[in-house]
């Protein structure tokens, strides 16, 4: 798989998942074009609004940094789980603005793993450009 070394360093970063309410880790890794990685777990909270997921917690560090969308390769999010896990809605809202449209997507698992795109998962979404 093409993207191998971003999906393992996604798992890798999942273990440090704060989860004494789901028991659900998920892993974030975003490659950027420099070849720098930056990682993401979700990270969970007793008043469940506060609670950041992986991939959101992956961009934002990504942006904190400095780096944009143009500079984003592809992201990882993984979980060890069947079906494969997709982005909650929130995710996909930031993901949206925060990533090319192109951007690759890779979901997986341990066993599987699917390539998508923001714009497959958000048809139609609301972003700067429909203010």
């Amino acid at each position: 798989m093409k993207y191998k070394e971003l999906v393992e360093k996604a798992f890798a970063v999942s273990k440090n998942a704060y989860i004494p309410y789901s028991n659900f880790a998920v892993g974030s890794c975003i490659v950027l074009k420099d070849g720098v990685h930056i990682t993401g777990c979700n990270i969970e909270n007793a008043a469940y609004g506060s609670t950041m997921c992986a991939e959101r917690n992956a961009i934002y560090a990504a942006y904190s940094q400095g780096y944009k969308k143009e500079d984003i390769e592809a992201i990882a999010i993984v979980a060890d789980c069947e079906p494969l896990a997709s982005p909650c809605g929130a995710c996909r809202q930031v993901l949206a603005e925060l990533l090319l449209p192109n951007t690759p997507i890779i979901l997986a698992n341990r066993e599987r793993h699917e390539i998508t795109d923001i714009e497959t998962l958000l048809p139609m979404a609301f972003t700067g450009d429909s203010l």
